[in-house]
């Protein structure tokens, strides 16, 4: 059984999600948002591989893999004048981290998804861990409790 993907931070969400050549196109590629943002931090911000892969939370050769595959993808919709869509991927604004009130267990989530509580005893005493950046969902939500 493969090990289940982790999500890939992105710092935003593009303004633009699809760019067509003049004349419009037959064909088109799809860029995931993940690779849109590896592309982002290596070619726009000048990160170096490291950098950019610890802002994505991903290891460097995973962000290699990434950036590589949408260059060629942004390469291919060039040479051959087809449109881009940008979209999918498993991806998130930020990574939350938790500790369970109740059994101590440390784990992450994205901040996207619902807070169901802790994978492993179940109890909803999850709270976000403490010296790490501020989380509006959750540290307001334990505020107003």
């Amino acid at each position: 059984m493969p090990r289940p993907m982790k999500p890939r931070r992105i710092g935003a969400l593009p303004k633009k999600r699809s760019f067509e050549p003049e004349g419009g196109a037959q064909n088109g590629v799809t860029i995931k948002l993940d690779e849109m943002e590896a592309i982002r931090l290596k070619d726009v911000e000048g990160l170096n591989q490291e950098q950019a892969a610890e802002r994505m939370h991903v290891s460097r050769q995973t962000f290699q893999l990434i950036l590589d595959s949408g260059r060629k993808k942004v390469a291919t919709a060039l040479t051959e004048g087809q449109s881009i869509k940008i979209d999918g991927g498993n991806v998130t604004i930020n990574i939350c981290e938790y500790t369970c009130d109740t059994c101590g267990h440390n784990f992450s989530n994205k901040y996207e998804k619902r807070d169901d509580g802790c994978p492993k005893c179940g109890k909803d005493k999850a709270v976000c861990k403490p010296n790490k950046a501020y989380c509006p969902k959750c540290c307001m939500r334990k505020r107003d409790m």
